[in-house]
């Protein structure tokens, strides 16, 4: 398996989405999404601080987390990574993407890129995702890209695995 950190961190692109390092410079824009361990940022000083985790994260080598940049407007309009360290050949995908930019492809095309990047690069023998019984867009996302739902678990949150390739 070849795992964070990285000598260059990687960047992903299509011709819709851009994955890239998140930088101080995104602090402000990610306020609004920021999310550690599924819960989020009460104001700016949780937020820096919650990134700075993510990124001694990616330092110990347990995660990658990147910004989503839309590449017609080069905003960052979410985030996605791999988290919560990668066992047994395991990598747990979560992404959150602005409310403005959802129902337009950005977060499909986001999640291709990162599982592509899993399998080939990461080698990950499984990828796995978890999301919430009510977020019925997030389900059907799943589903579109190969994803099975393979366990209930507590507070309503489903886990899904994604369906090895053949």
């Amino acid at each position: 398996m070849n795992l964070p950190p990285y000598p260059v961190f990687p960047v992903l692109a299509s011709a819709t989405v851009r994955l890239r390092q998140v930088v101080p410079a995104d602090s402000s824009s990610l306020l609004e999404i920021s999310f550690y361990n599924a819960r989020p940022a009460q104001n700016a000083p949780e937020a820096a601080e919650m990134q700075e985790k993510i990124n001694a994260d990616y330092r110990n080598g347990s995660s990658i987390h990147w910004a989503i940049v839309s590449v017609a407007t080069n905003e960052v309009v979410g985030t996605l990574g791999f988290y919560r360290g990668f066992a047994d050949g395991t990598g747990e995908l979560g992404c959150v993407l602005k409310p403005a930019f959802r129902g337009r492809g950005l977060m499909a095309e986001a999640m291709r890129l990162a599982i592509e990047f899993g399998r080939r690069d990461m080698q990950l023998a499984r990828i796995t995702t978890i999301t919430t019984r009510p977020n019925g867009p997030a389900i059907r996302l799943l589903e579109r890209l190969g994803f099975r739902k393979s366990a209930d678990l507590p507070d309503d949150e489903l886990c899904y695995r994604l369906q090895p390739q053949h």
